[in-house]
């Protein structure tokens, strides 16, 4: 039990950390408006994978994918200023399609709706 309670304080640091870096801005115009949604660090303390959206079509996506990755080296290294920690975790970024997911699960309902709205009122 001890083990998850400190990759779950290592994911908060991590989370924290890096939404802090991309508030501030990195230095690629490649980035647009990300936001990290969550982080999941593996037991061993090894990997990191942060989970982030994107507000844009595909190619915001992409390019701003592109440009965390670019960035690794620098958030691993402003990592190592924050955690206590041997060895710094390595860094991966998943696009989250939850948001996506959620939206189109929305438009669905409010489309059903809409046509069971129709039925009622003919009847």
């Amino acid at each position: 039990m001890k083990l998850h309670k400190r990759c779950d304080k290592v994911a908060e640091a991590i989370h924290e950390t890096v939404s802090g870096i991309l508030s501030r801005g990195l230095n690629d115009p490649r980035i647009g408006f990300v936001t990290i949604i969550a982080v999941d660090v593996t037991q061993d303390l090894r990997l990191a994978k942060i989970y982030f959206t994107v507000i844009g079509d595909d190619e915001s996506k992409q390019k701003s994918e592109a440009g965390l990755n670019s960035a690794k080296p620098y958030i691993r290294r402003e990592l190592g200023r924050v955690l206590a920690m041997r060895f710094i975790p390595d860094v991966m970024f998943v696009y989250d399609h939850s948001q996506e997911y959620g939206s189109r699960i929305d438009s669905l309902l409010k489309e059903i709706e809409h046509e069971h709205g129709d039925d009622t009122e003919h009847s």
